[in-house]
């Protein structure tokens, strides 16, 4: 094992931001119990993950991503190359590198680099936050020295003798909530409205919004998050027509005072953001990605009642404004269902994360 300054840990995920921020939380959290460990951070060429890690501080490196799909296509032929290719850049990396440790929450990017610290034979763990594994993580688990889950139902999927139920990671984000929401320049007491289309933006979700505003009062406050990859002109005009509409294409460390001055939240379903939203009990409304899954980690909270859903195959801005306007005009619903998401999504503690990564290190 290292001296202690001279720790180092690899974290690996991206094409989405679905990784970043819980990965970001078990840095944190090791930080403060081994401030000299040296983080480095293994993502894809054109994701949106490369933008905040570096502004975490965090050196990135990135490789060739493929992707391998479960139906025939032509595309993955390609991609096999590019598998190929990204598993002799991980060797090179982590021989000049010398890791302790891999660390990955998902995202096939990731996959290459943990068989390449395998070949190696450099401790890797792997978190699995959705209900049901991709496959990234699902290839990954038959080399990982540890896995853990968020969900205890998750355990059946992974080998029981290595899998371990924690919950899942989440950055310290709370944050002064009249301080948020007068970074927005709100400063009235009206209802506050988050719309999130995720890291690469979602088309469908974005443009609910726009056919929700107009029935929605206005003296409510709405901050809109398009996502870089999405054109925000048809946003834009909005905010020319409604004045308490903000647009936003990205949110980098400002994504806490709107996750804090927000009442209501609408989203997808990506399982790091649902973490985040029940460490505030936020009133959630989640349009999961069709046929995804995403639809999986949406089931059980709304059959809980911590959340309420949008299903984006028939409902349309009416509907969507509708259950906001149910929520808007009533706090003590809003809270309570708040409090069952809070309740419902365990947040993984970080002395377990931790004493994972020590116990790793030491084998």
């Amino acid at each position: 094992m290292r001296q202690k300054y001279a720790m180092k840990i690899i974290l690996s995920g991206g094409g989405t931001l679905g990784p970043v921020t819980t990965l970001l939380a078990i840095a944190d959290a090791y930080k403060k119990r081994n401030s000299q460990c040296e983080f480095l951070w293994i993502g894809t060429k054109s994701g949106p993950e490369k933008r905040v890690v570096e502004t975490a501080g965090i050196k990135f490196f990135s490789i060739k991503s493929g992707k391998l799909r479960r139906y025939f296509s032509v595309i993955n032929i390609f991609d096999l190359f590019r598998i190929s290719t990204a598993f002799f850049e991980s060797v090179m990396i982590l021989k000049k590198e010398k890791p302790d440790l891999l660390i990955s929450a998902g995202g096939f990017v990731s996959v290459p680099l943990h068989w390449a610290a395998w070949f190696l034979k450099i401790p890797t763990w792997i978190h699995q936050q959705d209900v049901m594994p991709g496959l990234a993580n699902r290839l990954m688990a038959k080399t990982a020295t540890k896995i853990t889950v968020a969900l205890e139902k998750s355990r059946q999927y992974f080998d029981i003798k290595k899998t371990e139920w924690i919950g899942n990671p989440c950055r310290e984000i709370a944050a002064d909530i009249n301080k948020s929401r007068e970074y927005f320049n709100i400063r009235d007491n009206e209802p506050v409205i988050l719309a999130v289309g995720g890291g690469t933006g979602a088309q469908k979700l974005n443009q609910m919004v726009l056919e929700a505003l107009p029935q929605l009062s206005e003296s409510w406050h709405i901050i809109h998050i398009v996502g870089p990859e999405r054109s925000a002109d048809g946003d834009e005009d909005a905010t020319k027509k409604y004045a308490n509409y903000k647009v936003f294409r990205f949110l980098n460390e400002e994504m806490i005072y709107a996750l804090n001055a927000a009442d209501i939240v609408f989203s997808r379903a990506g399982f790091a953001t649902l973490t985040e939203l029940a460490f505030l009990s936020k009133a959630v409304i989640l349009m999961p990605i069709s046929d995804t899954h995403q639809e999986k980690n949406a089931e059980p909270l709304a059959k809980a009642g911590a959340v309420s859903l949008i299903d984006e195959r028939t409902d349309d801005g009416a509907v969507l404004a509708k259950k906001i306007k149910e929520l808007a005009q009533d706090p003590v619903k809003r809270e309570a269902i708040g409090k069952v998401l809070h309740n419902f999504l365990p947040v993984a503690k970080p002395d377990k994360i931790s004493e994972i990564i020590d116990i790793l290190i030491k084998k």
